[in-house]
């Protein structure tokens, strides 16, 4: 059975031939004739979460995993405003979902009735494009509707994509339904084109790229793709170009550097400028090391080509001179051949420093008392290999990005926007589609505060749950200036005196807990054990102070 609404047949039937056939659905009734034909046609993947925030992170997480959109579902009202924290992290993270948002006609919007908010453009400055649908349903109306929801589907994964937003405006009747198939709709189709560079470009970028006597290339957050990172490891081996890369950007190469947070601290007693790159090569999202920021900033590369599909001038580093609209797989294919073998002197100057302040962060971490340093590192030595790790924001991503990746491991997070409000949201939507087995780790507010990730009927077996309770918001301990603020422990901090286990227990998690060294290793061995069966919570308790003289200690150790 479907919904008599013609608009809504034809909006299932395009998102059909368009290939997004796994639909998120919140309940509500203005929503209704959605519900009723995404459910009701047998041809969609419908879940249902209640918390239309915690739905919208889940949509991610599955699109993330999936590589295809997703689409989301709400009622009217404050319900869609709900959507918009998912919609700004998947806007920068480049993940393309599909929002469907219910309305009232425009008749009843600022007219004193219920569930009406102004929801046209609510989404603008997250969305590729937004688009609402007529209220009526002749010819004209349904052929307009059609040539937008196609432009709109079209748009979500064209070049860079993203969310885009279809709103909804329906009349009552709501809920009157037909026993018939869904009709045959007009697509149409954009062809995907391929950005090349002309012969004398490729011979102009490879000249000064030859010319370049240090090279560096910047990988930011990207999913797995090892036919780039045999590239860029090609191009290491012959150039001896430097890839400076975190755990989110899913390269092993040991040729490549990561550990940037350490590195960056002992460089200040070497000599920065060795450092400085004369030619900077970017692609891919967000880093997370402000300390790399704020060292490109000073020490500015002569060139810096930014690589992006479609266009974005981002110029984090304030040395941009070029943007080349490629595909970066596309465009290091394109160079390679062209590239000139030279000496490897810069690429072993990073990989010296890299090993020193290794070895020097090992020594700290064995020598140093029970804190969420230390727990990382049991947590990275305790967590499968061939596995997937989210982190969450604040202090988790960064302990995670010092200590070493787990090997053949996935890392994904939530660095569109950084927020802590759906890190755990995100990671059970990715679980439910994933075969591997999947740890958050996260702190205790942000658990608190996204809790509803766990109130629905997708945590799967494979999900495991890692909360550092040091009871409050350890990240403005570690930073500069909150610590020193009369307001610090009520307001920046948030001193937290709750417990997971009650949550764990309400979600039929199984809850595990450890408060020291000894704790840890046995509680690390059943949660990851073989006959752990099903969904499970670790919560370790820590010290905030202690965290913080730790953590500022490791950099100071680094030093010297």
């Amino acid at each position: 059975m479907i919904s008599t609404k013609k608009h809504i047949q034809q909006l299932a039937s395009l998102l059909l031939a368009k290939g997004i056939d796994d639909i998120i659905i919140s309940p509500g009734s203005r929503n209704g004739p959605m519900t009723h034909t995404f459910a009701g046609s047998g041809l969609f993947n419908c879940r249902n979460i209640v918390d239309e925030r915690s739905a919208a992170y889940f949509a991610m997480g599955l699109a993330q995993a999936k590589q295809k959109p997703v689409a989301i579902v709400c009622s009217s009202g404050t319900a869609t405003l709900n959507y918009a924290p998912a919609i700004a992290e998947a806007f920068y993270l480049n993940i393309p979902l599909i929002v469907l948002t219910a309305d009232r006609p425009d008749y009843w919007i600022d007219q004193a009735e219920s569930q009406c908010i102004q929801q046209k453009g609510v989404y603008k400055n997250f969305t590729k494009k937004e688009i609402s649908l007529p209220l009526g349903e002749s010819e004209k109306e349904l052929w307009f509707a059609a040539r937008e929801i196609n432009a709109c589907l079209n748009l979500a994964v064209s070049g860079t994509p993203a969310p885009v937003h279809i709103n909804v405006p329906l009349e009552e009747p709501l809920h009157d339904l037909l026993d018939t198939p869904l009709s045959p709709v007009k697509v149409i189709e954009e062809e995907e084109t391929i950005s090349a560079l002309s012969a004398t470009t490729i011979e102009k970028l490879a000249s000064s790229f030859n010319q370049s006597q240090k090279v560096m290339i910047l990988t930011g957050q990207q999913v797995p793709n090892p036919g780039l990172e045999n590239l860029l490891a090609e191009i290491v081996e012959k150039t001896g170009a430097v890839v400076l890369k975190e755990h989110l950007a899913n390269l092993n190469d040991p040729q490549f550097c990561g550990n940037i947070d350490t590195i960056m601290a002992a460089m200040l007693e070497d000599v920065p400028e060795h450092f400085q790159p004369d030619l900077l090569i970017s692609f891919g999202g967000q880093y997370v090391s402000k300390a790399l920021k704020q060292f490109l900033r000073k020490n500015k590369a002569s060139q810096h080509w930014h690589l992006s599909l479609s266009n974005e001038h981002f110029d984090t580093y304030q040395s941009l001179t070029k943007v080349i609209a490629m595909d970066a797989v596309d465009f290091f294919e394109a160079l390679l051949p062209e590239l000139q073998e030279k000496g490897k002197d810069y690429l072993q100057l990073w990989k010296k420093k890299e090993a020193q302040v290794n070895q020097l962060r090992d020594q700290y971490i064995l020598r140093t008392e029970w804190s969420d340093l230390t727990v990382f590192e049991q947590i990275r030595n305790a967590i499968p290999e061939n596995s997937v790790v989210h982190l969450g924001n604040s202090s988790p991503v960064r302990y995670g990005l010092i200590c070493e990746a787990v090997p053949n491991t996935q890392y994904f997070s939530n660095r569109g926007t950084a927020g802590i409000d759906g890190p755990m949201s995100t990671a059970v939507g990715f679980a439910h589609e994933s075969e591997k087995l999947n740890t958050i780790i996260l702190g205790d507010l942000s658990f608190f505060y996204d809790s509803n990730a766990l109130w629905n009927n997708y945590v799967g077996n494979n999900f495991r749950v890692i909360v550092i309770n040091n009871r409050g918001g350890n990240i403005f301990s570690l930073i500069k200036g909150p610590g020193e603020s009369p307001a610090f422990r009520e307001h920046f901090f948030t001193e937290n005196k709750f417990k997971a286990e009650g949550i764990a227990k309400t979600f039929g998690l199984d809850y595990f807990k450890a408060e020291n060294t000894e704790e840890l290793e046995d509680a690390l061995a059943d949660f990851y054990s073989s006959e752990q069966q099903g969904p499970a919570l670790l919560e370790i308790f820590t010290d905030a102070e202690v965290n913080t003289k730790t953590f500022r200690g490791l950099f100071k150790f680094v030093k010297g």
